[in-house]
């Protein structure tokens, strides 16, 4: 039941800590009751716009957002949010356009805002109007550490690995603690095999600074090699319980169905086997006359299309990218994923082709057609 005591700016205190909290359905909750005693409060409808676009329920979160700017034109959140939801439904000339209206009313001096807008167009793939957004931030604040990490990570996605690696390293010198910055410095340098400066930097993070496990891996492999450890050396014992705690847990009502399954299986196998053995040849030669492998299609963020099996698509994907003949598929999912987890926070598995692309179609790194 509404509390009338309490302001819109109190609702919007309490949903933006739920919102934090990753308690979205509350954060929502609270702003519609806030919305049932203040519904001209922009920043109530905002939060709603907000609350939806984390859900993924990007038609609400327009109609929020367009309710807001009903109110206030002007309002630079508002126009932020509707520019991401825009993004969302392919809108990009109108994304853009409310974009640059936020650097028309003069909000450039808004530092968060102007990364806020940045990232979002990094995540989409329009990487040059990203990093038009991060300088801006640059040129209002030049120490900005974040701000110079993005760069960075804009140079690396348009192949200027030399300019990123300098980038990384002059956002480090300025805060030695942005551990998602130099994580990155350090798979670019394993990436360019120049492993004495990788391990340098990933020797300068801990086990709960990785949030993926080719960064660990990585880091274990040159241990080894450069460091000369052997398996089992006690200084590993921290990174491999990293990678435990990282590696998807087993829920053990899971494991009693996979073994029903697999006993049931089983049974059913060797009652069908003397059926299969004498029809087998036949059914053989249908399955090969027939089978043709399903076919997909892929865009990824910068228009290009992909054509083929989840297993074609991969490797052509990695044979557009520079250098990429001279890294396995596996290896081009592992940097592909971990790249994705530095840009939306979404883990991606590699553990196959399919997996890798349907996750990287739920993170936003690319589209499946068919």
């Amino acid at each position: 039941m509404p509390t009338p005591f309490l302001s819109s700016e109190e609702y919007d205190e309490r949903a933006h800590q739920l919102y934090n909290e990753g308690n979205y359905e509350a954060a929502l909750t609270t702003l519609r009751e806030g919305l049932g005693l203040y519904p001209t409060s922009v920043e109530l409808h905002v939060g709603v716009g907000y609350a939806r676009l984390a859900r993924d329920e990007f038609a609400w979160a327009r109609k929020a957002f367009e309710e807001a700017l009903v109110l206030d034109p002007e309002h630079e959140d508002a126009l932020a949010g509707l520019g991401e939801t825009l993004l969302r439904f392919g809108q990009t000339p109108q994304a853009l356009k409310a974009f640059n209206r936020i650097l028309e009313l003069g909000y450039s001096d808004d530092i968060e805002l102007m990364l806020q807008v940045g990232r979002t167009l990094f995540r989409d793939g329009l990487v040059a109007e990203a990093k038009e957004f991060f300088a801006i931030a640059i040129r209002q604040v030049p120490d900005h550490a974040e701000a110079i990490a993005m760069v960075g990570y804009v140079e690396h996605r348009l192949g200027e690995d030399t300019a990123a690696i300098e980038t990384l390293k002059r956002a480090l010198q300025i805060d030695p603690e942005h551990t998602e910055a130099r994580i990155y410095l350090a798979n670019l340098h394993y990436d360019r095999e120049e492993f004495e400066a990788a391990l340098f930097q990933f020797e300068r993070t801990k086990p709960e600074d990785h949030w993926d496990e080719l960064g660990i891996w990585r880091l274990m492999e040159l241990k080894k090699s450069h460091l000369r450890l052997a398996d089992g050396d006690p200084s590993l014992r921290i990174w491999e319980e990293r990678l435990a705690e990282l590696a998807p847990s087993t829920d053990p009502l899971d494991e009693m169905l996979a073994e029903i399954e697999s006993r049931a299986s089983d049974r059913a196998e060797e009652e069908a086997r003397q059926q299969l053995e004498l029809f087998g040849a036949m059914l053989a030669e249908a399955a090969e006359a027939k089978r043709a492998p399903e076919r997909h299609e892929v865009v990824a963020r910068d228009g290009r299309r992909f054509e083929g099996t989840w297993e074609e698509i991969v490797a052509s994907m990695r044979d557009a990218t520079i250098g990429g003949a001279h890294r396995s598929v596996e290896e081009f999912m592992q940097g592909e994923a971990r790249r994705g987890f530095a840009l939306t926070g979404v883990l991606i598995p590699t553990r196959d082709a399919e997996s890798f692309l349907r996750a990287s179609a739920d993170a936003g790194l690319l589209r499946i057609l068919r």
